[in-house]
């Protein structure tokens, strides 16, 4: 089945995209219940939730080194990664599954899902030349949703048995793989690259705005994934510094999910405005929280609600408008290669904010969301000097 509107194309992709990334955002909950028995288990349990951002790291970096989405046809791509992935996470259905295999299908799963985050943004950059930021509102979005949904899950206190979510989500992703792999042809906007030219990569870093957006990005990722993994300890603290009883799972999920609205809202907004005001406007706002965050902890409940579901929201507005700075800005014929690059190197520094954060957790917990607001600083800052 082709499909010519580009508004079916956006909900397949959407879709698609929701679908296939259950195999990341599902692994709070699977890998904790995995039967191995390991010496310093929650340890290994850290490991193995980390082997899935290393994986992608992986991935996107030799996706991009190889400009697999330029190269090839982007929704074949999607497809098999999708497939892919949806095997190698069965594995974690094997009898007497052990450590290293568990840690292996991780990193694996990962690794392919560097064909289907960033290849989604590209499939969508190649059917929309205006507009774009709209589209990817959505996708972020999507992504966002699926952040969050562990979170409700443990709200309500469900225990999903791990072979049941690790079944359904394999099946998810190879559904949405067919959805895109079969139902979306190349976009009119598509510009294919015949062989691999490393040089193009060099070329638009020196290209000034596509330089901003990314430092912006980067900047943006800095503060993004650590917020995300440190919201629950941070409304806990509050919590026990003023005796009370939040039901945390429940705001953690609220905080993320808003950010699924804020990205959708972002994306409408900016056809009015820019994709670059809607990113400066949102890193400043979630960079002046990281600032306060200390003195907040001491507010009323209210006030502390009202500013956890604000940063929330404007902790990844910006993300898909610097896609779509990154997009427009680059090469046409390394589009898919720029996303992917941009985005390995954005999760490479995940790793190392969640490190700082953590640090602060232990030490200063009070002020553990202050380090983060650096990230936000730089980008702010080439967002406003960026010139022609």
């Amino acid at each position: 089945m082709i499909i010519s509107s580009k508004s079916r194309v956006v909900f397949i992709i959407v879709i698609a995209q929701f679908l296939g990334t259950s195999l990341w955002f599902v692994g709070n909950i699977v890998v904790p219940q995995l039967p191995f028995s390991e010496l310093g288990r929650s340890d290994a349990i850290r490991s193995i939730l980390a082997g899935v951002q290393f994986g992608f790291i992986a991935g996107t970096l030799l996706f991009a080194l190889l400009a697999i989405s330029d190269r090839y046809a982007p929704s074949k791509v999607f497809l098999i990664c999708a497939a892919l992935g949806a095997l190698v996470n069965l594995t974690l259905l094997a009898p007497s599954v052990s450590f290293n295999t568990i840690l292996i299908s991780r990193f694996l799963t990962g690794f392919f899902l560097a064909g289907i985050y960033p290849v989604g943004m590209k499939i969508a950059s190649d059917y929309f030349e205006k507009g774009l930021g709209k589209v990817l509102g959505y996708l972020v979005g999507a992504l966002v949703l699926g952040t969050a949904l562990p979170h409700f899950l443990n709200s309500l206190g469900l225990a999903i048995n791990y072979k049941t979510i690790t079944l359904l989500t394999s099946i998810l992703a190879l559904t949405g793989g067919l959805l895109v792999g079969l139902g979306v042809p190349n976009g009119p906007f598509r510009k294919a690259q015949q062989q691999i030219k490393l040089v193009g990569l060099s070329t638009m870093f020196k290209h000034r705005p596509f330089k901003a957006a990314a430092i912006g990005y980067w900047g943006h990722m800095w503060e993004l994934y650590a917020f995300w993994g440190f919201v629950p300890l941070y409304i806990t603290l509050y919590n026990a510094e003023n005796a009370l009883n939040i039901n945390i799972p429940l705001l953690a999920f609220l905080t993320l999910s808003l950010g699924a609205v804020s990205c959708a809202l972002g994306g409408h907004i900016s056809k009015k405005t820019s994709s670059k005001s809607i990113a400066l406007v949102s890193l400043s706002a979630s960079g002046i929280c990281c600032l306060v965050s200390p003195f907040l902890l001491m507010a009323p409940l209210w006030l502390f609600i009202v500013f956890i579901l604000f940063w929330g929201a404007v902790v990844v507005a910006d993300s898909p408008q610097f896609s779509t700075l990154i997009a427009n800005n680059a090469i046409a014929e390394y589009r898919g290669t720029a996303l992917t690059i941009v985005n390995c190197i954005g999760f490479a520094i995940t790793i190392v904010s969640i490190q700082f954060v953590g640090y602060f957790a232990e030490n200063y917990a009070p002020y553990l969301f202050l380090i983060l607001a650096l990230g936000p600083i730089i980008g702010v800052i080439n967002l406003i000097f960026q010139k022609k």
